[in-house]
This record gives structure tokens, sequence and C-alpha cells, in this order.
């Protein structure tokens, strides 16, 4: 969600004794910004001081013009009361900076978008497969699969294709996500074999798509694998936070068969440290490349794709005049992420593993991708070989299932082994256990009372999350795990 969407929390805030002493605070954490979250934090103070105008402005009879009244003053120009808020009232503009900010920051990355008026009714039943030959029985119970997929194309009634796809998954019992953009769709959804087949060949079938069989990525798995099904428009098909207009999938690198892919790995492997002039470049998030990458790879220390342009922006000398062959989990971050690389006209050459990690291991499970595939479902991972490149975040042995921290509210995962469990290790850091034991006990101690007020969901933040810069400066081309 941008922040020009951003309902402004800081009104709700204007009546509130303000904390100056706070205040210094938003000059600190403005500094500590990327030039894309500096953006949304100019855009926060501009709404903060429009806000903090409007709400000094006097509701008097109508028709007797416009009037501001602040600090025991009357303005009737807009000039002068801009003027006397900016010199007067600047603690407080930081203040309401701060809270705006914090407010955009807890809002979901990005939401569908709503349709815009009433869209003309379009006929989909055509696009619906027959199923009549198939019960119902079949669509629901039996072996089943994990589907993953994506096709960048124009959609110009993506509002029309989200529909469909809507009605073409509940008919199938399907669960999962589907991202529907101008730029193309995204999905990936699981249900019984029969289910999925149905599925790919209803996608298969639709004009707009064109898709191959080869397009698509299975693994073992079913409808249990998601919780629900999410199926929405969305300005971009994987959330980079670029304009799919300025950072086409048009402008994305040479793709690389899975074959190909293998011997330039092998030849950088061969070279070994004297090999300067290529990078293996990781476009995953950190968790991802955490638990299994490629051998010598570079693995960005990012948290979520859309830090990616930032990264590549603060790192550009390790992409000098450098060879970069890119991958990720199936193929759809490396299309754009690898055009926002080429943009930046630095590169000798840019590649992309067509078909991502997950074609590769289809055709080399014991390959030189080491350790599980990160998957976004309930699996959490795959793996088609048996190293594990991880270790428990409390013994250290080696360990590669994650769960989620057990506090409530913190969305980390964490590595903590069988042993370590049982020990009361469940949470991601010692911060987070602390955390989990105190709100334990509270709740215990006030479990009598039935008045007891719920808690505000709020954001957890934890020592996972404030030791990780936001954008790391990686030194070297190379990292080896």
């Amino acid at each position: 969600m941008a922040a020009a969407d951003l309902p402004l929390c800081s009104e709700l805030l204007l009546d509130q004794e303000l904390d100056s002493s706070a205040c210094d605070d938003g000059s600190q954490l403005e500094k500590q910004l990327s030039a894309s979250q500096r953006r949304d934090y100019s855009l926060c103070r501009r709404k903060s001081f429009a806000a903090f105008v409007a709400s000094r402005r006097d509701r008097g009879p109508e028709g007797g013009g416009t009037s501001w009244c602040c600090c025991g003053q009357t303005f009737r120009e807009h000039p002068a009361v801009h003027k006397h808020v900016a010199r007067t009232h600047d603690a407080e503009i930081k203040h309401l900076t701060r809270a705006t900010y914090k407010c955009f920051l807890s809002r979901p990355e990005e939401e569908p978008e709503t349709r815009q008026g009433k869209a003309e009714a379009v006929d989909i039943s055509a696009w619906i497969p027959d199923t009549s030959h198939i019960s119902e029985e079949q669509l629901q119970k039996g072996p089943g699969k994990v589907l993953l997929y994506y096709h960048y194309c124009p959609v110009e009634h993506p509002h029309v294709i989200c529909a469909w796809q809507k009605a073409l998954c509940e008919k199938l019992h399907l669960t999962g996500k589907v991202r529907v953009a101008s730029e193309g769709i995204n999905g990936t959804v699981g249900g019984t074999n029969v289910a999925i087949d149905v599925y790919i060949d209803a996608m298969r079938s639709h004009p707009l798509f064109g898709m191959d069989r080869e397009d698509f990525k299975t693994s073992d798995g079913g409808a249990e694998c998601f919780t629900d099904l999410r199926v929405g428009v969305y300005k971009e098909i994987v959330p980079m936070g670029m304009d799919p207009d300025v950072v086409s999938y048009r402008l994305a690198g040479i793709h690389l068969e899975p074959e190909e892919f293998h011997k330039e790995v092998e030849a950088i492997l061969a070279e070994g440290d004297s090999c300067t002039d290529t990078v293996l470049l990781d476009c995953r998030n950190f968790y991802e490349s955490k638990i299994g990458q490629f051998t010598q790879c570079l693995a960005p220390d990012i948290r979520k794709f859309s830090y990616f342009p930032d990264y590549v922006d603060q790192n550009l000398e390790l992409f000098r005049d450098k060879k970069v062959l890119m991958y990720c989990t199936g193929g759809i971050r490396c299309e754009r992420g690898s055009a926002y690389l080429r943009s930046k006209d630095v590169c000798k050459e840019v590649y992309q593993l067509k078909g991502g990690i997950h074609k590769y291991l289809e055709r080399f499970p014991e390959g030189f991708y080491r350790g599980k595939l990160f998957v976004f479902d309930e699996r959490y991972t795959i793996s088609s070989n048996s190293d594990i490149i991880s270790d428990c975040r409390y013994c250290g042995r080696p360990w590669d299932q994650y769960e989620l921290c057990s506090t409530q509210f913190c969305c980390q995962l964490v590595l903590s082994c069988h042993g370590c469990r049982l020990d009361g290790h469940t949470a991601c850091c010692p911060a987070c256990q602390t955390k989990g034991r105190g709100r334990s006990e509270a709740s215990s101690s006030s479990s009598s009372s039935s008045a007891t007020a719920t808690a505000p969901h709020h954001k957890e933040e934890c020592e996972c999350t404030d030791g990780r810069p936001r954008i790391p400066q990686d030194v070297c081309a190379t990292q080896t795990w």
C-alpha cells in the first residue's frame, strides 16, 4: 500500500497530549531510512502538517470566510497559518509524522486494488471447465499436490480474470493465493491431483495466457497446505514496490535453462576464489537462503523482495562490470529483479534461471543447490537432497525446520530443534522468549477476572528485526555459507 493511500493516523492523535521529548527520534529515524522509505516518510510529514492546519480551522458560520485560530491568533490566509505552524509547532508536526509513519508501516504491505465504479458484466462461464464427469469426491479427497506458476502478459481487464479465477478455484475446491494485475498472473494453489490437472488445462486453454505445461511446477501437498483461498487484483503480481510500467518484465535478463545454468555454476566453482568476474545472486529473502542456496552465492540479508531495489542501489559496485547469474524460487522475482539490475547499466550481462530453483531441482536434485527450498505455505520447505546447511538458533546443531515464533503477534520464523523446543525455547530470540513468559504470567494471573481487557493487536519488534539493517551493504561479491 502506498503512503498516499494511508488513512491519516495523526488525525486521531491531534487532541492528545504530545510528548515533545520523542520528537527528535523522528529526525534520527529519517536518517536511517532508504531512499524509497524517505519518500514515504516525507509524504507522511506533509499529510501530518495538513492535518494539523486543518484542525485549527475555525468552524464559523457559513459565508463568513475561512480562518484558522491557533495560539490565540486568527489567520485568514493559507500562507500566514502555514508559516505560523512551521515556526511554532515543529515539534508537534514531527511527533505526528512519526505516528503516521508507524501507522503506515503497520498496514498490510499491499491490499487488493478496489474496483473503481461498476465494471461491465462479462460472462466467464465459457472459461469454466465441464466437470460433470468428475465426482466431488475426486475433487476433494485423494492424493494432492501444490501448483506454482506465473505468466507475464498484458491483462486489459484484471478484475474479469480475478472473477474467473475465484470461480474456477472454488469449483475445484482449491486453496492458496492468486494475484492478478495488468502485467499478468501469479498463483500458488493446492488441491487433489485431479483438481490440479483440471486447473492446469483451464489455464492452458484460456486465450489470454497461452501457457505451456512446462510453465507449471508441482510438488507433493494439497489443499491442506493453505488456510484459505485468496484471489485479488494488485498493482504487481509479485510485490517489488516499483511501477510495472517503469521497471517492466520486458526488460528482464536472458533466461537460462536449468542445464545451462548448471554449467555456469559449475564453471564458477571450478575457478574457486579466482572467479572475480561473475556474481551468482540469490534474490530471495534471508530466511529462504538461510536453509538452502547455491554453493558460493551472494545471498542478500533482506527481509522482503520490496527491499531488493534498494539493495541493488546501495551495492552497485558489487555488480559493476560483472556477469550476474540470478535465481529465485520459481523465476518470477528474477523477471523484474533482473530488469531493475539491468536498468542500472553497470553489469556486463544479466542472466536468470528459467523456472527457478523449482525447475532446477527437477533436473538436478543432487546438483549445486544444497539444503531445503523454502515455500510460502504451511509446509515451509520442500527438499530434494539431505543436506542441512542451517543450525538451531539455541544449541547450534544442524536444523532446518522452521516454526513461527511462539510470542503473540511476532511473525518471525525460528529454527529451534526438538530438544530446545522441549526445553521451552520456542521464540525467535531471547527478547521474545522473555516477553512470552511475561505475557503468559500476566494472562494466568488475570484469568480469574471476567472483565479483563483484550490487549490491542500490534506488530511485534524483537532482536531479530532490531538487529538487522533494512538494506545491508555487502563488501564482497561472493559469500560461502
